[in-house]
């Protein structure tokens, strides 16, 4: 047992998400596909949305900076949450992304030190983290 070694939980680095579309518009992908412009459907809608965003880069620029939302990935641990509790300070969350609160943050530090919750993408927590913030998640 000495040389047994607990693996990293691996964190998906995608949100899975399910999309209807008409018979039409799901031919002319497959058609696309078979002529070989994608490899397959998510191919194309992968780069069909990451089209209308780099389209829209600018005023999504504007709305992250209007609403100081922190853009990507975002990390809040145990320390960090100990020391905002400690300084008397309060955390309000604002990603545009993934935003993590780690496994070892307890239920009654997020209480003390998470205001409010906003994420535009996903949110990572322990079920007991977010039933303890579910009233600050929005």
């Amino acid at each position: 047992m000495d040389n047994v070694r607990q693996l990293r939980e691996r964190t998906p680095e995608s949100e899975k998400i399910t999309l209807n579309l008409g018979y039409v518009d799901l031919g002319r992908i497959d058609l696309l596909v078979q002529e070989g412009f994608y490899s397959n459907r998510s191919d194309f809608i992968r780069t069909a949305i990451r089209n209308q965003l780099e389209h829209h880069g600018e005023i999504v620029a504007r709305s992250i900076e209007r609403h100081t939302m922190e853009l990507g990935l975002r990390d809040y641990g145990r320390a960090e949450l100990e020391a905002l509790r400690d300084a008397g300070e309060v955390l309000h969350v604002k990603v545009v992304g993934l935003a993590r609160i780690a496994a070892d943050v307890t239920p009654e530090l997020a209480r003390v030190a998470i205001g409010s919750i906003t994420v535009l993408g996903a949110l990572q927590a322990s079920a007991e983290v977010r039933a303890a913030l579910a009233d600050r998640i929005s």
